[in-house]
């Protein structure tokens, strides 16, 4: 009997001598294979309902991961909701920083070269990240007279005008020392201009009568279209009837009728004032 018990209590040793190297094996293994660990995400912090999250998603503050503070990975990457990706600017903040983490938008080579601000010996931007969510704030160019906006578009990610690579096109050139306005829903350049204590200046309007131009103030939802009238180029607002294209922004063919005082019930027109 005492034999039988011995030879039991060895067997039993065994077996768990058996199954505690196997369970080591496995936890080598397990840790040779190395699993990737889970970062911490940083987020923007300026919304008060929504964040932008460092891997390009945007969220509400009650939908963040509470252990590693990221977005759910859900909905669009990199969304360029609400932005006109053209002229780079976007109505939402945290919309900005999103379509600007985008690859195809900001090259990071060019941004981690760009000082944070102006002295030689200023640093430079840690990451795509940082210069996104510095960017989109606000800047001095996407303001007018140092106390508002030149479009509800005011959130922009474009690279600054004076950083290497960026240039100023000839006709852009052409509006130094014209503040460029969008004027409220059926309000002529004239009324515009004169509200900030300006003149319009007509000739300028020819340079703003065109799309590419157009296009780095408005949103132009609906594309940019050829039309007729006195009150172009402008932006035809969103609760226009269908037969008006909505959202869209027109320009003129016939330059002869670019006209300072001209206006429509249901666009917004783009002024040059001085």
């Amino acid at each position: 009997m005492s034999k039988s018990k011995s030879w039991l209590s060895l067997s039993w040793v065994f077996v768990i001598q058996i199954l505690f190297q196997s369970s080591s094996t496995i936890a080598a293994t397990r840790k040779e294979i190395g699993f990737p660990e889970r970062r911490i995400c940083r987020t923007t912090v300026q919304g008060r309902y929504l964040l932008s999250d460092d891997n390009g998603y945007v969220c509400d503050a009650l939908s963040l991961d509470p252990q590693y503070r990221c977005c759910p990975e859900r909905g669009d990457k990199f969304s360029c909701h609400g932005c006109n990706v053209l002229s780079q600017c976007c109505n939402s903040y945290e919309f900005c920083v999103s379509c600007c983490l985008q690859p195809a938008q900001t090259q990071k080579e060019q941004v981690l070269k760009l000082k944070v601000a102006k002295p030689s010996t200023s640093g430079t931007y840690l990451s795509v990240f940082d210069f996104c969510a510095r960017r989109c704030r606000h800047n001095s160019e996407s303001v007018v007279h140092e106390n508002a906006y030149v479009s509800d578009f005011h959130h922009c990610f474009s690279l600054p005008s004076n950083s290497s690579g960026s240039t100023i096109s000839p006709v852009e050139a052409r509006l130094n020392g014209i503040n460029v306005v969008i004027g409220r829903q059926g309000e002529s350049c004239d009324s515009v201009c004169k509200s900030n204590g300006q003149s319009c200046v007509l000739n300028k309007l020819l340079i703003l009568n065109q799309c590419d131009i157009i296009q780095k103030y408005m949103s132009c939802k609906g594309a940019c279209l050829a039309s007729v009238g006195p009150d172009q180029p402008a932006e035809v607002v969103d609760d226009a009837p269908k037969n008006l294209n909505p959202g869209a922004c027109l320009y003129t063919r016939t330059q002869s009728m670019l006209s300072c005082d001209g206006s429509h019930r249901h666009t917004r027109r783009l002024c040059p004032c001085a």
